[in-house]
Parts: C-alpha cells; structure tokens; sequence
C-alpha cells in the first residue's frame, strides 16, 4: 500500500490509540477490547516489554493497521519493520529512522513544537509531524498557528488529547490525533474493566 494510502487510513481512523502499558498482557488486553468495538488502528510504544514481538503478533491480523511508537532508534525501526509495523512514531526528530520507512514503504510520524522543529522533523524525512505534547503548548490553537504556516503538512497532536477536543484539534488543522492514556487507561484495564475502556472508545469513534 503507498504511503498517501496509509496516510488515508490514519486520516480515516481520525484518533490513534497510543498504547503505553507496563505489559505486553495489559497492551494486548487494550487492543483486543477495542477492537472488539471497531477500532483497527494502534500505535505499539517501545516502552511496552517486548514491544517488536507484540506488534509481529498483532500485525498478523490483515484487519489491524500496526505501527512502533516511542522508536528510539535505526535498529529498532528496523526490528519493528520487519514485525509489520506500518507507520513508525518519534516525539522527537531522527533523521536516521528515514531511511529504514522510505525501504518499507511504511509512514514516518516525528515530533516537534516550535516552527523551526516543524522544519527540522520534514527536513528529516517525515511524512507527518507529530505535535507533542500538544494540550502543554496551546491545545488546538497552536495547531491552528502551524497549520496557518505550514498548509499542507500532515500534523498529529498528541498529549493531552482525550475525547472532548477531538474535534477543535481536527478543526484546528490537525489531520488526525494521538490518544494516549484517556484512552488506554493501565488502572481499567488491569481491574478488568472492559466496560469502561470500550465506553472511552466509543466516545472517540468517527
């Protein structure tokens, strides 16, 4: 699939969840609940243990859109490339994670704040900027300010996003946003309360 089509899909799920657990058990648990009411996308942080071997496993489904978040480096883009993530995550700039997406095809999200960073993260080869952590930095208005600047550019808010200002950060500018822990809450899931995460999901769903 080309990259404007993965980029057409992330726009189409318009909220990514970030899962972030202590577990790949608890990741996993996240990822089952919410794909059990219609959710597809995720983004897998390399801070979960074993991140790479839970992204080959969810990626096995045709049905799920998998991609690495948190990638600290080249070799770990590559480890989670080769797992089947589709789109690798930075909130930093790191040029060397280019190359690794332009020879997989795959989509690559880096983070910025300033204009200058902005710059910096398209300069470094990326085909979205991620705005984080957004809600610290002026919530959707400073998206509104870059996106004033910078048309045409893919931006993704994520931090601070939760289901109330999903919709000001996309008509702010944003084409889609990161939900983290408003979302994929670790004290729901490790309590068993499916209920609680699948409501939080509904209430993000386009």
């Amino acid at each position: 699939m080309p990259k404007p089509d993965l980029i057409d899909r992330l726009r189409r799920a318009r909220v990514v969840p970030v899962v972030r657990t202590s577990s790949a058990r608890y990741a996993a648990t996240a990822v089952q609940w919410l794909r059990d009411i219609g959710i597809t996308t995720f983004e897998i942080t390399m801070t979960i243990p074993d991140a790479p071997a839970l992204i080959r496993e969810l990626a096995a489904d045709p049905a799920l859109f998998i991609g690495a978040g948190t990638v600290p480096d080249a070799t770990v883009a590559h480890q989670c490339l080769e797992a089947g993530a589709r789109f690798l995550v930075a909130p930093w700039v790191d040029a060397s994670l280019a190359l690794p997406c332009q020879q997989a095809g795959a989509v690559l999200m880096l983070g910025a704040i300033t204009p200058t960073e902005v710059r910096a993260a398209l300069a470094a080869g990326a085909d979205v900027v991620k705005i984080f952590p957004a809600s610290s930095v002026g919530g959707p208005a400073h998206i509104k300010a870059l996106a004033s600047v910078f048309p045409g550019v893919v931006f993704c808010p994520t931090g601070g996003v939760e289901p109330g200002n999903v919709a000001a950060f996309i008509a702010a500018g944003a084409a889609f946003v990161g939900m983290g822990g408003a979302l994929v809450d670790e004290k729901r899931i490790a309590a068993g309360d499916r209920e609680a995460i699948q409501a939080a999901g509904r209430a993000i769903m386009p």
